[in-house]
């Protein structure tokens, strides 16, 4: 099919007492706005869901460049990314942050406004085309910057992202093809034109932005929290103390084979204000065959790895990041041979061999849970204490950020020393 306007690249039409070519490359500007219009709607999916997210509950996550086609709930490549530092700008600004896909959103609506814009002019010239080609380098460079860090840092791709990237490449093979059947500019450089263009998708993207600033939800007890610790005294010595130099005290209650603690300690490590902490771990493991808390084992394993831990404090940091790293290979062997994760645990860690799986380690475990009694903490994992004061539900991911910078920043200026 030929998407050109002419039927025969030699008919010419008169224009102004001249004689000039009819509109060339028409045809393929209104499908670059038509990938366009497919990238706004996948960014908008995206950020409808990361506004959902925001409350902390459980939302469905619309993982399909089919928008609602396969909803899901529970991990996903899209909720990782989602989760993920990426996918928001001035998050200890805002709740959440900025979401970038809202930008992508502006971005692709201004692609499609400017594409039909130059398919209805009467005389579409290389210099109009090369302005749309220039302007398609905006999605197409974000996709790449995103999509880099997808495959590099997160090690998997989200499908309405993937739609995004697919849109992106299409608008520039569009633009390309278009300025490539277009005529040749004659004539001053339509200056004018081009700026009043330039502004408008200035304007598209900081006026969206500023809205959603003014606008961004807020979580007001973010900074009174939800609860205390009632009696933080560690007579027995059960709290672990992680590396840091950091000035503000801080408690993570973590189940090493707790996909959330997993995926909580990269998004705290990877914010960066992990550092202005001195953190200590408190091991809760949600495996019946140690915890009284839990009627069936959550994460089977988990006692022999919070065992480990405990046997060998010194290494404690080491074997979490190990747990956390070879997790689901570790819950299989809690699920299906509890003899053989003992012997791998022993065999990577040699330093708990003679304290793993005898009642001097169960004691300590015990004594952990004790501990979180005594303290009144809920049943559940990961939980974050700052100086005292408990992280909310709703805070632990994409309001990371925002409520911990203030956190610390309240924690250090009560801190001796502190500014």
């Amino acid at each position: 099919m030929d998407l050109d306007d002419s039927s025969n690249d030699s008919e010419r039409r008169w224009s102004g007492g001249e004689l000039e070519p009819r509109r060339r490359g028409g045809g393929w500007l209104l499908l670059l706005a038509l990938a366009a219009v497919f990238g706004a709607v996948m960014a908008g999916v995206s950020t409808r869901d990361f506004i959902s997210h925001l409350d902390g509950q459980v939302h469905a996550i619309a993982c399909s460049v089919m928008p609602g086609g396969e909803a899901v709930i529970g991990q996903s490549g899209c909720k990782e990314a989602m989760l993920s530092p990426w996918s928001s700008l001035f998050r200890q600004r805002y709740w959440g942050g900025l979401p970038v896909s809202l930008l992508g959103f502006a971005v692709f609506a201004f692609m499609a406004a400017l594409g039909v814009a130059v398919a209805v002019r009467g005389r579409i010239t290389r210099r109009d085309t090369g302005f749309v080609l220039l302007a398609s380098l905006v999605p197409v460079g974000a996709s790449v910057v995103w999509g880099t860090l997808a495959a590099t840092r997160l090690g998997e791709f989200c499908q309405v992202c993937v739609g995004m990237y697919v849109a992106s490449g299409l608008i520039l093979l569009f633009g390309l093809i278009a300025h490539v059947r277009a005529a040749p500019g004659s004539g001053p450089w339509p200056w004018g034109r081009h700026g009043v263009w330039f502004l408008e998708g200035v304007l598209a993207v900081g006026l969206l932005a500023g809205l959603y600033a003014m606008r961004a939800p807020e979580d007001r007890k973010s900074l009174d929290g939800c609860g205390s610790l009632v009696s933080p005294e560690d007579k027995k010595g059960v709290l672990l103390s992680m590396p840091g130099q950091g000035q503000t005290p801080a408690l993570a209650v973590l189940d090493p084979l707790c996909p959330a603690c997993r995926s909580f300690d990269q998004r705290l490590r990877l914010s960066g204000l992990d550092a202005q902490m001195s953190l200590k771990v408190l091991l809760f493991p949600l495996d019946s065959q140690c915890n009284w808390m839990v009627k069936t084992s959550l994460h089977p394993g988990a006692c022999q790895v919070s065992e480990a831990m405990l046997c060998s404090p010194a290494e404690a940091d080491d074997i979490l990041a190990w747990s956390f790293e070879n997790q689901e290979h570790l819950l299989e062997l809690g699920q299906n041979d509890p003899k053989a994760l003992g012997d791998e645990i022993l065999a990577r860690w040699p330093a708990a061999k003679g304290c793993l799986g005898t009642a001097r380690a169960r004691d300590r475990v015990t004594s952990g849970l004790r501990w979180a009694v005594d303290n009144a903490l809920p049943v559940l994992t990961p939980q974050l204490y700052v100086d005292g004061t408990r992280l909310c539900d709703e805070d632990t991911d994409l309001g990371l950020e925002f409520t911990l910078h203030r956190m610390l920043q309240r924690g250090g200026a009560a801190a001796p020393g502190g500014e």
